[in-house]
């Protein structure tokens, strides 16, 4: 159960309407659109939500998706995983463990010398806290 629990109309108001999108109707941004997709700051990746600590640049790379890619996230215990079945293909749903926001998705195509897995998140979802 997420440890922040807010009405929709409380995220609807706190959000703006392509977060609101993305994090609580598990939308997605257009690839090579959002603002961390080519970004290279130093720094911790949070919840655009409710801030909790979810990936950090040092495991950042790019991985030509056009999306932010992480090889792991920063607190395993920040990230919730779930079985996503919609548009005809099965992936694995990544959210925030605090919130219950929708961050994008894991993959295992990831660097292998890395552990293999590739974190595909939605920039709309993410705010980097700079170092």
């Amino acid at each position: 159960m997420p440890k922040v629990e807010k009405s929709d109309a409380e995220w609807k108001a706190e959000l703006s309407p392509e977060q609101y999108e993305i994090m609580r109707k598990k939308g997605t941004e257009r690839a090579f659109t959002g603002k961390y997709w080519d970004c290279h700051d130093a720094g911790m990746y949070r919840c655009a939500a409710c801030k909790a600590e979810l990936f950090r640049s040092d495991d950042k790379f790019d991985s030509g998706s056009g999306w932010p890619s992480f090889t792991q996230p920063a607190k395993a215990e920040n990230i919730a995983e779930e079985v996503d079945r919609s548009h005809f293909m099965t992936r694995t749903e990544v959210h925030c463990a605090d919130c219950g926001a929708h961050l994008g998705h894991v993959f295992e195509d990831g660097p292998r010398d890395k552990g293999g897995l590739r974190y595909c998140i939605n920039s709309a979802s993410i705010d980097l806290e700079k170092k």
